[in-house]
């Protein structure tokens, strides 16, 4: 009996995209325990538009450019799962530096992206590694900004049910699945909320302690790729209804 239910289900690839080369440097492990099949840790850039070029370019070979159409896989090719990741602002009272957002969906002007295996990716992250830092997983709506968010549009993005903000997740996955169906998730570390703003002095302290933390979370990715490769390709769907407060998972 194979060790690994991915290699039994047949390879498929795993496109992990942040925008920051020091997200790209915290997860500079990848391939290490990956699924079978091919694994890309892309550097997409910063923003929403240069999110869905990079991921075009990724899943096509195409640049993106309005009007130009994407390329189809080979028939019966599996897709490949993609994952938007790094850091992000916490929009709830009480999250710290380092806590880890788990998206059931994303959210932006252009409308709303559902993630798939949730649970099993927030199940993953609330375990602690050996030596590892503590992880404080949270769950709900992640909703996409073209700039930095502070102050009252931080509280104002919360009362519409997300608990964190990003300038990357909504448009990776909306251009993912925009060019076919496929497993998709997002999962970011705060690097400041509503009581640890990045203007304040402990700045320094939080972007050290999400660092570490995005350092970890590679794991709970192989593991959800390898169960979105299960015969079936059934992952355990949305962990909640949208518009919900979110939930925290941590143990």
């Amino acid at each position: 009996m194979s060790a690994d239910p991915a290699a039994e289900a047949g390879g498929a690839a795993l496109l992990i995209a942040c925008a920051l080369g020091i997200e790209r440097f915290a997860l500079r492990g990848a391939g290490l325990g990956a699924a079978a099949g091919a694994l890309t840790v892309l550097r997409t850039g910063m923003g929403p538009q240069s999110a869905e070029r990079a991921v075009t370019r990724a899943l096509t070979g195409r640049s993106g450019e309005p009007g130009e159409p994407g390329a189809p896989g080979a028939p019966g090719e599996r897709p490949t799962a993609v994952i938007a990741t790094g850091f992000c602002a916490g929009l709830a009272l009480g999250m710290h530096p380092g806590d880890i957002v788990v998206a059931d969906e994303t959210r932006d002007p252009a409308g709303r992206t559902l993630c798939t295996g949730t649970r099993i990716l927030a199940d993953a992250l609330s375990h602690p590694l050996p030596g590892g830092p503590r992880r404080t997983v949270h769950i709900g709506p992640v909703i996409g900004s073209d700039h930095v968010v502070r102050g009252a549009e931080r509280a104002a993005l919360h009362s519409t049910g997300a608990i964190a903000v990003d300038m990357e997740s909504a448009a990776t996955l909306r251009t993912a699945v925009g060019h076919g169906v496929r497993p998709v998730a997002a999962v970011r570390v705060v690097v400041d909320a509503p009581e640890h703003e990045l203007v304040r002095i402990g700045t320094l302290r939080g972007g050290i302690s999400a660092f570490r933390v995005l350092r970890t979370v590679l794991p709970a990715f192989f593991h959800w790729h390898r169960s979105s490769l299960l015969p079936g390709g059934e992952l355990d769907g949305h962990a909640s209804p949208p518009d919900h407060p979110g939930r925290d998972v941590s143990l």
